[in-house]
């Protein structure tokens, strides 16, 4: 058999951690209901096939999928060969019977195709094995804008109900449930709605677990021009309040998302059409690809407790390996959880510390302190000392020591002077390990 080349080792190493670190995800996924909103470009520009693959992904993991489509360019292709006017009025659609026309000519062209592309099943293809069934239907009650600042939008609408019971029950079918921008009413009307709209309504109607918008840009960008990858409702509400200035589609999806927040949803992300896997990038990593929208922030830091013995084991046990921390078992951390913080970030333990008191000489030991390796920025570890440190004043302690091996300057430049193990609480010296030689640094709180 060939010897396998470093790169060639390297990339199955870099894959089977992935695939790991994606775990977790796979199973919260389970059963869960996504709602995926894109524009009429991604199907004119080619961009479907990709996206088809990702959502027969998403599908075969369980994942309850809602699809809505936008038609724009290929309405504005229709109006233009047919000679009508193109009317806009404060970015909507001013769609009279011309218009109309050409919109449901458009939605129909768009729903075939995006039907045909989810019902490839090539061999040798991510399609392979494909078995997805798309169902379409009035699940889209709507009603007119009427007259807007004196314009008249016609068969412009907006959402003013969705069927959630009927696209439930689809969704039990296993289906996979496609929604064109279009609306109906009691009455037999047609109604041209907006993308974010349908989409918006939809998964607040079906409480979806997560709302996804994809869109020209990669995401919310910030002052300096830097994307923002996650944004509590609040923060959202501050950028769409104030003057500056985000690209179109960030003025369209950002309020949906604040909406779809305030309402329920539990998760918006937007993200850009433009990169190939970027909806599995967005779902399956931790750092995501774009911007992630949610009612509070992801990353807490709180009093440990027994659910959490996994997840700090998880973090500590390369460190034990490498003997950087002294090794725990379950059992010991069982006992001793009441001693730990932890600092998670959407539902990860990402890092953890225990404080050990020494009432006798009003001491504490500030121990197990740890940060994932691609968590440690920020200011995570100063996080997690200054809880501690809060702790230790509340319980009455008037003097913090560590004892470390790798990390003498980081507590230095943090207030901690050097010290002796004679300095050390009479039972904490009796326990020093003298062969690991750690270093003693105190610090008056």
């Amino acid at each position: 058999m060939p010897q396998k080349t470093p790169s060639a080792k390297f990339k199955i190493e870099h894959f089977v951690e992935w695939f790991r670190s994606a775990a977790p995800y796979i199973h919260s996924f389970r059963g869960k209901t996504f709602v995926v909103a894109f524009g009429g470009e991604v199907v004119s520009e080619g961009q479907f096939i990709g996206l088809a693959h990702d959502l027969n992904l998403l599908n075969s993991l369980g994942v309850r999928l809602v699809l809505v489509h936008g038609a724009r360019p290929q309405i504005e292709e229709e109006l233009t060969e047919r000679g009508a006017a193109i009317r806009y009025d404060n970015g909507l659609r001013v769609t009279d019977d011309d218009a109309l026309k050409c919109v449901k000519e458009a939605a129909g062209t768009v729903r075939v195709e995006i039907e045909a592309l989810l019902s490839m099943g090539l061999a040798n293809s991510p399609m392979a094995g494909a078995d997805i069934r798309v169902a379409s239907g009035n699940f889209v009650t709507a009603k007119p804008m009427g007259v807007r600042a004196g314009v008249d939008l016609v068969h412009t609408g907006e959402v003013r109900k969705i069927d959630a019971v009927g696209i439930g029950r689809r969704l039990d079918a296993n289906e996979m449930v496609l929604l064109s921008p279009l609306g109906y009413s009691p009455t037999g009307e047609v109604f041209n709605l907006s993308l974010e709209d349908v989409a918006t309504s939809t998964a607040i109607a079906l409480d979806a677990d997560k709302l996804v918008f994809l869109m020209d840009t990669a995401g919310v960008g910030g002052a300096q021009g830097e994307l923002l990858r996650e944004l509590t409702t609040l923060e959202a509400e501050v950028i769409v309040a104030s003057a500056a200035t985000q690209p179109a589609d960030v003025g369209f999806y950002l309020p949906c998302a604040v909406r779809a927040c305030r309402n329920g949803v539990a998760r918006v992300h937007l993200i850009s059409r433009h990169t190939d896997g970027a909806l599995l990038q967005e779902l399956f990593t931790h750092q995501g690809i774009g911007t992630m929208v949610s009612e509070d922030a992801l990353e807490t830091l709180r009093d440990a407790t027994i659910d959490d013995v996994g997840g700090i084991l998880a973090l500590i046990e390369p460190l034990e390996e490498e003997g950087i921390l002294v090794r725990r078992s379950r059992e010991r951390l069982e006992m001793e959880i009441e001693r730990f913080c932890v600092l998670e970030y959407d539902g990860l333990i990402i890092g953890c510390a225990a404080l050990y008191p020494f009432p006798k000489e009003k001491a504490a030991e500030l121990a197990c302190m740890a940060v994932h390796p691609k968590y440690r920025s920020a200011g995570r570890g100063e996080a997690l000392l200054e809880y501690m440190q809060v702790k230790a004043l509340e319980k009455g302690f008037r003097h913090l020591f560590v004892l470390t091996t790798r990390t003498a300057h980081w507590f230095l430049e943090r207030g901690f002077t050097e010290s002796g193990v004679d300095k050390l609480p009479q039972a904490k010296q009796g326990l020093y390990n003298y062969q690991r030689r750690s270093k003693v640094f105190m610090k008056k709180l």
